[in-house]
């Protein structure tokens, strides 16, 4: 009875160190990931300047001609802000920014969209989704929002993907998993450890 319940120990504690193993090793490729992806984007971001934005007007473009440009099928929403002391585009994301950057013919969207819809498959779906933006600025026009420290720059973001509380958001199921593999590995060592000590005696 006694090797049965030393056996059951002892499978138990091996069990115990593989999941405890598997959490540091799971914990060690998420952050070798977040170190590779998301980190150069969090320390290449610009927009670290947090101001408010006073709304000045919104527009949904929607096939119309702009700078001798046909704007696509899919409504995009233009938001004209003053911040800064002075007047600026505002973008929703870094993405929409870096979309908009893009040189003609490469970019589904036109130039001055500061907001793109997420679905673009149904265009009743994609001007809902604009048109409630839109009116949501209107109802809360005074905001904060991020500016770059470069000059003359006439960009402005509502809202940073890449800011400080992305990354910590991001770095805390690793922390997490790291952290609870390796109290498992202790507890297992100590267990064993007193073990060692009772048998001795």
């Amino acid at each position: 009875m006694g090797k049965k319940l030393v056996m059951a120990q002892k499978r138990g504690e091996t069990r115990a160190l593989c999941l405890g193993v598997a959490m540091v090793l799971c914990a060690v490729i998420t952050y070798y990931i977040l170190g590779t992806a998301v980190l150069p984007l969090y320390l290449k971001s610009v927009w670290t300047q947090e101001s408010t934005c006073h709304l000045i007007e919104t527009h949904i473009r929607d096939q119309e001609e702009l700078e001798g440009k046909k704007v696509p099928q899919y409504p995009c929403l233009w938001v004209n802000v003053s911040a800064l002391g002075r007047w600026a585009v505002l973008y929703h994301t870094e993405d929409t920014w870096d979309q908009n950057q893009q040189p003609p013919g490469r970019s589904r969207f036109s130039p001055q969209c500061s907001y793109i819809p997420g679905s673009l498959d149904n265009y009743q779906t994609a001007r809902a989704d604009v048109e409630k933006v839109r009116d949501n600025f209107h109802e809360h026009q005074v905001f904060y929002c991020f500016s770059t420290t470069r000059k003359n720059e006439t960009s402005v973001l509502y809202r940073r993907l890449y800011g400080p509380k992305t990354l910590l958001f991001s770095l805390f199921w690793p922390t997490f998993l790291l952290t609870g593999g390796l109290l498992i590995i202790a507890m297992v060592k100590i267990n064993q450890s007193l073990s060692i000590l009772a048998a001795q005696k």
